[in-house]
């Protein structure tokens, strides 16, 4: 496996730079599109509830992740709590809507995780819901490499990022996996009031196509840099869909490597929306990935359950 970009930022001193310039950024935070301008430096919280310092979740290997982040071993998730979008329908409210039952973590445990997971033979270290903690993480970066960490970094975010944010991690991330989830800004404000979401996913996804190109593996199928896309299809929004499929054709690359994923159910306050309180069209996946190869998009994600299960029943022998 070719070494991780930011092996050679870290070594010109680029690295610092960009990790201290992020710190600044937290004074008055305008890290992502909410730009709350509070001082998170001086623990003030805006509206991803977290301050100084990250806060964890949960981490360790991941097996329900795409094939080529996978692997034998497994992707090296780290679940980070709050989150800078909260989507009413969220299928990890209860660690992105609220930050209670997590722990706070400072720039060395953070290292510290991130060199667990390389011990533990995960093939890359995955960021969940990054885009509030972009500084905390260059931080642990910074101590995690100086005590040989060098796996592949995957920024795993909902794409509610700026350019400019995006652009202090040009040469640091190796592989981005933004979810592109609305295309209608009617849609964000109502599910998760942010009108601007379409126009800044739209920017975000080009940025990070600029950046890594397409997704790249290696003679074993493993992910090694480059552009990962998601889609979460949800009822009634077949038109959007479609949308955001022509987008990544005309715009992006016919060679994205696409996710298209059918397991939405109603969680977190999908309640309150009686449209969001049904279930996907059976076909609806189907009918999805035709629509995506007669615009040429050829790289879509095809789930391998059995060889899911295997690798975790080998993992327990």
């Amino acid at each position: 496996m070719a070494p991780s970009a930011y092996l050679k930022l870290y070594s010109s001193g680029v690295l610092r730079e960009r990790a201290d310039e992020a710190l600044r950024v937290l004074h008055h935070c305008q890290l992502c599109p909410r730009k709350c301008n509070v001082n998170r430096l001086e623990d003030k919280v805006g509206l991803c509830q977290t301050g100084s310092m990250a806060l964890v979740a949960s981490y360790g290997p991941h097996f329900g992740e795409e094939a080529p982040l996978v692997g034998v071993n497994g992707s090296g998730t780290i679940f980070f709590a709050g989150c800078n979008l909260l989507c009413c329908f969220c299928q990890n409210a209860d660690i992105s809507h609220s930050v209670a039952h997590a722990s706070t973590v400072a720039p060395q445990q953070l290292a510290e995780i991130m060199l667990e997971l390389q011990h533990t033979g995960c093939h890359n270290i995955n960021l969940v819901t990054p885009s509030h903690i972009v500084p905390q993480f260059l931080q642990a970066l910074l101590l995690a490499v100086d005590q040989g960490l060098t796996l592949p970094i995957v920024y795993n975010t909902s794409g509610y990022d700026t350019v400019e944010t995006l652009q202090l991690l040009d040469g640091i991330i190796d592989i981005y996996m933004p979810d592109i989830k609305f295309w209608n800004a009617e849609t964000a404000t109502r599910y998760a009031k942010a009108p601007d979401y379409p126009k800044i996913v739209r920017k975000a996804v080009r940025e990070m196509y600029r950046q890594v190109g397409n997704l790249v593996v290696d003679e074993q199928g493993q992910a090694v840099r480059g552009l990962l896309v998601r889609h979460l299809l949800m009822p009634g929004l077949d038109e959007e869909t479609n949308a955001i499929l022509k987008f990544l054709a005309d715009s992006v690359s016919l060679d994205t490597y696409i996710n298209i994923m059918d397991q939405y159910h109603p969680s977190g306050n999908a309640n309150q929306y009686p449209e969001l309180m049904r279930s996907l069209a059976t076909d609806a996946r189907a009918t999805a990935c035709q629509y995506a190869r007669s615009l040429g998009l050829h790289r879509i994600d095809e789930r391998d359950l059995a060889g899911l299960l295997q690798r975790i029943a080998s993992l327990q022998q």
